[in-house]
């Protein structure tokens, strides 16, 4: 299986990286475990995860992925072909939050405990932090990569202006660079990224790693009307985002070019299309049992046709 590069990093991806916000909240230890193997096992490499995994849970506080995702590391007892990406700036209680220098240094010691590794491949920047300068987090990140700590740093959810810079100050100080940035993009929401930040990154020579690559379960297929929506506990937050008139246009679309590739599904289309699009890397997709993971590797496999992506990008512009 051919690996894409991760920007000028070194580092290189399976065309799909495995979401590990579900570890430890929709997935328990075991479950997940059983998830990890079998993602490894079909041909991925590449895991993502954050300090703030999953807060959102009950009586969870943050942290709960990554103490997942390190028993698995230590369970294996090999860490050299898989990669680890984490993530710090989120709001985690108690102050816990930003990218100030200090609070990274203390946030990816804890992620490195949790973990049980000695480094993270790659180590992002959550969301941006308007009240720091663009650098700061950046000096934090060079001494972390001196130090051994981290291979490589991206940024998520940051504005193109922000963005850019923070790629001239990399350039014009010496500092480290952003190498990845993590968007949400799917055939859903693609204006966001498509607008300002893909010429951006593409311009900066950076990989994309998208979350949300199935928008939250829509792009499956499980849901088509209201009745649908009490399938999962995602589906009370699916509805007002996606179920309408551009959203089933988008699943008609899907299915199309389903009824053209046999033995695929909705969600391996969707996830082919993001892996075919010009500067995209690789979709961040979870899975929650091994079926589920087992049908998302095959979308690596899937080869689509020029009529398929223009159908595609047709339904979805």
């Amino acid at each position: 299986m051919q690996q894409r590069e991760l920007g000028r990093s070194g580092l290189r991806t399976a065309p799909l990286v495995l979401g590990g916000n579900v570890f430890g909240w929709t997935a328990d230890e075991a479950t997940s475990f059983r998830v990890l193997d079998a993602f490894v096992a079909g041909g991925g490499n590449a895991i993502d995860t954050a300090n703030v995994y999953s807060t959102w849970g009950e009586g969870h506080q943050g942290g709960e992925s990554e103490t997942v995702l390190g028993k698995w590391l230590q369970r294996r007892g090999r860490r050299d072909d898989v990669l680890i990406f984490s993530k710090v700036g989120m709001k985690m209680g108690d102050g816990r939050q930003g990218l100030g220098r200090d609070y990274i240094r203390t946030a990816v010691e804890e992620s490195l405990q949790r973990l049980k590794t000695d480094y993270i491949d790659l180590y992002q920047s959550h969301q941006d932090d308007e009240e720091r300068t663009v650098t700061e987090p950046l000096e934090a990140y060079a001494e972390l990569i001196k130090e051994g700590k981290v291979r490589a740093i991206g940024a998520s959810n940051f504005g193109a202006g922000r963005l850019r810079a923070a790629l001239r100050a990399s350039e014009t100080q010496g500092l480290p660079r952003y190498e990845t940035f993590q968007p949400e993009y799917n055939l859903y929401r693609r204006e966001g990224l498509e607008h300002e930040l893909l010429p951006l990154c593409q311009e900066y020579g950076l990989g994309i790693i998208p979350y949300f690559g199935l928008a939250s379960g829509f792009l499956t297929g499980k849901y088509r009307s209201e009745k649908d929506l009490a399938k999962s506990i995602r589906g009370s937050s699916i509805g007002p985002k996606y179920l309408n008139e551009r959203g089933l246009q988008i699943l008609a679309a899907l299915d199309a070019v389903v009824a053209r590739h046999a033995g695929t599904s909705p969600a391996q289309v969707a996830l082919a299309w993001i892996m075919a699009r010009p500067g995209l890397t690789a979709p961040i997709a979870s899975a929650t049992s091994v079926a589920q993971v087992e049908e998302l590797l095959k979308a690596m496999q899937l080869e689509l046709t020029e009529a398929d992506m223009h159908q595609l990008n047709d339904a979805s512009a």
